[in-house]
């Protein structure tokens, strides 16, 4: 049983010698490569069918959800940490004065 795999590389990591003005607007080209191994390593099975994934709605999909949250509870922490070694919250490191409340005239 015969194994591949594809990988694509942009065509400025495969060749870098080659000088070309190129637009500045214009994507580099990836190019393909085919990785072939004699047979399957032990233990290993090819899957009967391919899988059917679902048309992501919008670019929401589950996984960058999960990634997008996961980078939100970073950022929440940092900004905890920042404010409690400088011992300000971040309105006032950016120059907004609170505890006046909104000061608005009725």
């Amino acid at each position: 049983m015969e194994a591949t795999a594809t990988l694509a590389a942009p065509s400025f990591l495969a060749h870098r010698s080659q000088k070309k003005p190129a637009p500045s607007l214009q994507l580099p080209r990836t190019r393909c490569l085919r990785i072939r191994a004699a047979k399957l390593p032990a233990g290993v099975e090819v899957p009967r069918q391919q899988p059917k994934l679902s048309e992501p709605f919008l670019g929401f999909t589950q996984t960058a959800e999960i990634w997008n949250s996961r980078a939100c509870m970073i950022g929440l922490i940092g900004t905890f940490i920042v404010e409690l070694v400088l011992n300000k919250g971040i309105l006032q490191m950016i120059g907004v004065e609170v505890g006046k409340g909104l000061d608005i005239p009725l």
